[in-house]
């Protein structure tokens, strides 16, 4: 079974060598030479991130959870309380809450930035996860059409054994026919 790429670009995917991408290339090298081609696309992505790729990821996870939310308003509820109610005379931030105002805005102009830069990064991992996926049930499709056509085959022969076997066995009756018949003629 030496088969090449060439044959195969043209027995499954009905296409030229030269017209098949590098993904295509590789699933049908990896059929030829029978290996996996699935691989854990996490591992090879963290390998090469940044401490600013790691940062990123966190700050994102962190300020997309509900706990920093909850705890934001916990805050916000601590800060106006305190400088309205209880710091009535010596106010750090009185009303209208101008710092509160500035540090909420500090904090939003660093943080859309980096969830940005997170997301940016999500959709790269996304488009890389797309691309093996497609590359894995390429390698699957092609795998289960060679199991069909082999499975094709092994009926085939089988079905020929079995006309074979059907005519010799035709060919016994013919015969203990033919005896019995020419018996029976006999006085």
């Amino acid at each position: 079974m030496n088969k090449t790429i060439e044959e195969l670009a043209n027995r499954w995917l009905k296409r030229k060598p030269e017209g098949l991408s590098a993904p295509e290339n590789r699933v049908l090298q990896s059929t030829l030479e029978r290996t996996t081609i699935s691989k854990d696309t996490n591992k090879a992505l963290a390998f090469h991130q940044t401490f600013g790729d790691r940062l990123a990821d966190t700050i994102a996870r962190i300020g997309g959870s509900w706990s920093f939310i909850l705890t934001f308003i916990a805050f916000l509820i601590l800060w106006t309380a305190g400088n309205v109610w209880l710091l009535t005379r010596d106010a750090f931030d009185p009303y209208p809450f101008i710092f509160l105002n500035l540090v909420l805005s500090m904090v939003a102009a660093l943080q859309a930035p980096v969830i940005m830069m997170a997301q940016n990064r999500q959709t790269e991992r996304d488009r890389i996860d797309a691309a093996h996926d497609y590359e894995v049930n390429l390698k699957a499709e092609i795998e289960i059409m060679a199991l069909h056509e082999k499975l094709d085959e092994l009926r085939h022969s089988q079905i020929i054994g079995m006309r074979d076997e059907i005519a010799r066995l035709a060919e016994q009756v013919k015969r203990i026919d033919e005896i019995l018949s020419k018996q029976r003629t006999r006085p």
